[in-house]
């Protein structure tokens, strides 16, 4: 850290900012007055000349690290060849090749693949598939939860200040129970309703880092098929190797019948995906225009990241990686809950972990504490006590090692000042 936070550059761009956006959209975020230069592996450089560890990896999405070369020389070779297509009407090599590499991934039987441009927008083509294949209508969610912020999603995303101005509007069919609850509740509620799918984070990410009980999301699977509804895994979050594995359902032995991704699988880029079993994504197969789609669904730029992304993540091993990087933070972190009493838990797998904080002013002092020190992190969860680790996976042994003493210091800061 070689500035201020907040330094001329930075508060000159937070004022032009404020007068062009909207704040309530996207807000200058006061606390949090980091504004982006340049990014590189697991580095993040501001305005001012200050250099980061970024623990967020930009929302997961940096899993192979910002700005890989290897990213970048893909989308040059592409910009010289095609930047933009006909989205859904004429197809091109990029994205047939980017779908039967994510079909051979996915833990789905005949894996057939449909593109969308987010998360949330995959997540309603998820939601859709289901009530168009099943004929019904009603939805099993669970709090916490977060899936998106489209209507769609939004209507099985638990949180209330995200909801609350466009309630009237949303699916009103859903049914919400707590996320790792017995498999009996589940089950009443099959019996109970025409369930089309239930759609849940086989690790909830944003709304507080949640891993399920063992065994659970397998019966959730098994639930599903004898009450006729599907199995949606959203893994916008947990895929493409974030916990160690390609996806987090794999921990458990489950096969959903449809798996969203993204974040992580453009390597930088804007670009989600959703699988299916075969047979349900025929439901879609129709005359006439797509039925969902969008200008820039399978951009060629973007379809050539993820394909670097994913030849990256397995040259590298960093699935594997992953999973030592959870030991490596594991152990780091096991004794925290006895050590301070302003921690009350910490839970994740791989490459996600999350701090649960007795208090919401806690965990906000904590991140913003962390980031003087020069470590990029989030707060979250419903209540804004936790705060989320999901550092790139090619974050080196050194720079891990730094973060994790950047924390230690904070918790040690934080332990004085009580």
């Amino acid at each position: 850290m070689v500035a201020p936070l907040t330094g001329a550059a930075t508060r000159a761009h937070l004022r032009r900012a404020t007068r062009a956006e909207t704040n309530g959209l996207t807000p200058p975020r006061a606390g949090q007055p980091v504004v982006w230069a340049a990014a590189k592996g697991a580095n993040v450089l501001d305005l001012e000349g200050n250099r980061y560890l970024d623990v967020t990896s930009g929302f997961g999405v940096a899993a192979i690290g910002h700005r890989h070369p290897e990213v970048v020389a893909a989308v040059r070779r592409q910009a010289g060849r095609l930047i933009h297509g006909l989205g859904d009407a004429h197809a091109h090599p990029w994205r047939s090749e980017l779908a039967q590499r994510l079909a051979a991934k996915v833990p789905i039987t005949a894996a057939r693949v449909a593109f969308a441009v987010s998360g949330a927008d995959a997540v309603e083509l998820a939601i859709k598939t289901a009530l168009l294949a099943t004929g019904r209508n009603h939805l099993l969610a669970f709090v916490p939860s977060y899936h998106g912020l489209t209507l769609g999603a939004l209507a099985v995303t638990s949180r209330r200040a995200f909801r609350q101005v466009v309630d009237p509007y949303l699916h009103s069919e859903v049914s919400v129970l707590p996320y790792g609850c017995p498999l009996s509740r589940i089950e009443a509620t099959l019996r109970r309703r025409k369930v089309a799918a239930i759609i849940v984070e086989p690790i909830v990410g944003r709304e507080g880092v949640l891993v399920p009980p063992a065994g659970w999301l397998a019966g959730l699977a098994e639930a599903c098929r004898r009450h006729g509804a599907l199995f949606i895994a959203d893994e916008v979050l947990t895929g493409c190797g974030r916990t160690g594995r390609w996806f987090a359902v794999q921990h458990d032995g489950a096969e959903p019948d449809v798996i969203c991704c993204g974040k992580a699988l453009g390597g930088g880029l804007p670009i989600a995906a959703v699988a299916g079993r075969g047979a349900l994504m025929e439901a879609w197969n129709e005359p006439g225009e797509a039925r969902h789609t969008a200008t820039f669904v399978a951009n060629p730029l973007a379809c050539a990241a993820a394909l670097a992304s994913l030849r990256v993540l397995e040259r590298d091993r960093l699935v594997a990686r992953a999973a030592a990087l959870g030991k490596v933070i594991g152990r780091a972190l096991a004794q925290w809950s006895a050590r301070y009493s302003f921690v009350d838990e910490v839970r994740g797998r791989g490459g996600l972990w999350g701090i649960e904080f007795a208090d919401r002013q806690t965990a906000a002092e904590f991140v913003g504490r962390s980031r003087r020190h020069g470590l990029l992190m989030l707060a979250g969860g419903p209540e804004g006590r936790v705060a989320q680790l999901s550092p790139p996976l090619v974050i080196t042994d050194r720079q891990l090692a730094c973060a994790l003493d950047i924390l230690s210091a904070v918790a040690g800061e934080l332990s004085a000042v009580e």
